[in-house]
């Protein structure tokens, strides 16, 4: 069985456990007489040479049948510090955790790792460094999406290419996120011609689908915002996103070898695709998801079996501060410099801190404190407008249609959003024209010689105050959670072209934040800065602060506290030993500073009484609390995913169960937990070699 997650079989019996003679370095305070699989050591390392991948695998790792997941993405050259042994409760890097206790089990890895009796898969030889390779990256977002690429071929791999959309102008660089579906769920329209499109009978727009995506609401309904539009019957945003995508990189690859030819290789090229900073693992992986079906990245050639490493999740505010840092002589930065990004885009508005660290020839950026993210972009301007006008034409409902409320909308998001400038337009009268002309004057609510008329004191308190207070106060919260000096504030995103949300900024920060400054192309920089990862081969964001913290369910020998506060989880094992189930193990907490590429590694021992008993079924969690939990059912955690190993083929197991033995025996391995900007991955490792990777089957 395995002890840290839950029985694979029930009914089975537990055996009695076997001695096991303990390396030196191993913790071992659980009784050696308990059952199943315990923990022997914890410890940070880099990143150790993969193992070749074995021909009869699809997909170039675990891949279960029918539908393999989608794999982890560490950039292939990223490194980490030494291993650092876990010595009590810190890490000697100055990650802080737990004390490490030994745990019964370890589940991990969903699985079709090679057959038992398989040999061991050989390592492979080094590829040539493809040095033309193409670099694509997609800013995906709730209002507008782009795309860019490049190549050390193009232009010395340092300017990027940005397209241009159908239907745009040349200064255009972003296409509307948007589709129009006719009443069969078929796609009519996208991306300009989609959002200019009047209302047809059996069709329907949908906009703002990536917002569906964010943390609560795809574990609760409830939580999806009402003023959001429905979507269409049938479809999920999953689906809608998969369509968008498939649109958005099928004219992408058209363009793109139109303008540079034949040499586009965009089969074997990476991709770079931007999330939202305040998105937790499952909408990245959904998003990954998306992307493979909608084929961002595809098999090259025969035996291309790591094709979906190709595709690259990076999160928007880490892009930006890319491209941002790469400017330091635009906004007087220098090493050792902190820098907070605010990328403020339609549907989110991002915050991370960085400290510029090395020389700015061979830039690199470290992320300072948590990175944090609400849903108060520009778009929630659009939504306080149109309730407004609502209000002041309740009794004028010919101006309330659907066509009527978008025409209102239309105009005050290209005009009158960005231009706004607070308290100086209080006294100044915004004008809107009436889609219907029809109706009789009413001035009493604005409506003269066929317009509308809002007080500019009227749009500030309804619609613009009520947001960028949000937005000041996500980087009130990241400047007093840093405790450093904060050199510069940079604001990119389509948001951060907005005047008054500017204005706002440096009334409140300009005291105490020398450079508050918009930079060059502020609505491209999430682009380019993904585009510019791509291009450097290396890595940029050098470490990332973990967001929130990672636990495994697991048992361990009952303590006087668990007597006192959980009696009714402890049982006596086989051995007499009491043991207190439900317990929480923390892999990684919250705000340990992690080098990118770096792992946190633990070591089990498994016991199997027969050579069918080789997988596990665990169960992780994640929680955004800063207060350290001991059980499961306290209520500050939510369950991330299940996950499984099959152990049959790594060569400890078969050896044993090749000279099978009455009482059973013990296999040892590794379990590896990644972390990067945007995704967490597990490996399974034995004798410090990687024997499979995955990114987190999640629960629905």
């Amino acid at each position: 069985m395995g002890c840290c997650g839950e029985a694979i079989d029930p009914n089975a019996p537990v055996p009695e456990n076997r001695m096991v003679q303990a390396p030196t370095t191993m913790i071992t305070t659980q009784p050696v007489a308990q059952p199943g699989p315990y923990m022997v050591q914890q410890v940070m390392s880099p990143p150790p040479q993969a193992h070749g991948i074995p021909q009869n695998l699809t997909g170039g790792g675990w891949s279960p049948s029918p539908a393999p997941p989608a794999f982890g993405t560490l950039t292939p050259n990223m490194t980490g510090p030494q291993a650092s042994t876990f010595t009590g409760s810190t890490l000697t890097n100055g990650t802080i955790a737990r004390p490490a206790s030994t745990i019964q089990a370890s589940p991990f890895g969903p699985g079709a790792l090679p057959p038992m009796g398989s040999p061991p898969p050989q390592k492979p030889q080094s590829p040539p460094p493809d040095e033309g390779r193409m670099s694509v990256s997609i800013d995906f977002g709730t209002t507008f999406s782009g795309v860019a690429y490049g190549s050390s071929r193009l232009n010395g791999g340092v300017v990027q290419q940005i397209l241009n959309w159908p239907g745009s102008f040349e200064t255009h660089r972003k296409i509307p996120t948007c589709l129009l579906y006719d009443e069969h769920g078929r796609v009519l329209a996208w991306g300009l011609e989609a959002k200019n499109a009047g209302p047809m009978p059996g069709t329907t727009r949908c906009e703002w689908f990536k917002l569906f995506l964010e943390p609560h609401a795809l574990r609760d309904q409830s939580a999806v915002d009402p003023r959001l539009p429905q979507l269409p019957p049938g479809k999920q945003a999953l689906n809608l996103i998969t369509e968008f995508l498939s649109c958005l990189w099928e004219y992408a690859k058209d363009q793109i070898t139109r303008e540079i030819g034949a040499v586009a290789d965009l089969n074997s090229a990476d991709v770079w695709l931007t999330v939202p900073a305040a998105w937790d693992a499952k909408g990245c992986e959904m998003m990954r998801e998306a992307a493979i079906a909608a084929g961002l990245v595809q098999s090259a050639r025969a035996g291309d079996l790591n094709w979906r490493d190709r595709l690259r999740i990076i999160t928007e505010p880490e892009a930006a501060a890319v491209h941002c840092a790469y400017l330091t002589d635009v906004h007087q930065l220098k090493p050792s410099q902190n820098f907070i990004v605010c990328d403020a885009g339609g549907g989110t508005v991002d915050l991370a801190v960085y400290k510029i660290t090395g020389q700015l020839s061979n830039l690199e950026i470290a992320e300072m404190c948590a990175r944090s993210g609400a849903n108060c972009g520009s778009l929630f301007l659009d939504l306080r407008f149109r309730e407004l006008v609502k209000t002041l034409l309740a009794d004028h409902p010919a101006h309330l249609d659907p066509a009527s409320l978008a025409y209102f909308m239309h105009s005050f998001s290209e005009t009158d959003k960005m231009n706004y400038t607070g308290v100086e337009d209080d006294d100044n009268m915004f004008h809107f024209t009436c889609f219907n002309v029809e109706d009789p004057h009413d001035p009493s609510v604005g409506l003269i010689n066929g317009q509308l008329s809002i007080p500019g004191n009227l749009l500030r308190r309804e619609v613009f105050d009520p947001v960028i207070a949000q937005v000041l106060q996500l980087i009130e919260d990241q400047v007093q959670k840093i405790h450093q000096k904060v050199d510069a504030l940079l604001l990119v995103g389509g948001f951060a072209g907005s005047e008054y949300l500017k204005q706002r900024v440096e009334e409140q920060f300009a005291s105490r934040i020398r450079v508050i400054a918009r930079p060059p192309d502020a609505d491209t920089a999430t682009l380019r800065g993904a585009a510019q990862y791509g291009l450097a081969k290396r890595t940029l964001v050098s470490s990332i602060i973990a967001p929130r913290s990672y636990l495994m369910k697991v048992k361990l020998p009952a303590e006087q506290e668990d007597w006192h506060k959980r009696p009714a989880y402890i049982r006596n094992n086989d051995a007499g030993v009491p043991i207190c189930e439900n317990r929480l193990q923390y892999l990684v907490t919250k705000g340990a500073i992690l080098r990118k590429g770096q792992r946190l590694t633990t070591r089990f021992c498994k016991f199997s009484q027969t050579i069918q008993d080789s997988s596990f079924l665990a169960v992780l969690y994640t929680s955004d609390s800063d207060k350290i939990m001991r059980y499961t059912d306290e209520g500050e955690t939510m369950e991330l995913c299940k996950w499984t190993v099959d152990l049959s083929s790594l060569p400890t197991f078969q050896q044993n169960a090749a000279m099978p033995q009455p009482g059973g025996f013990y296999t040892e391995f590794e379990i590896g937990l990644e972390l990067d900007s945007a995704e967490v991955r597990g490996i399974l490792l034995y004798n410090n070699q990687e024997w499979g990777r995955v990114t987190f089957d999640f629960l629905g």
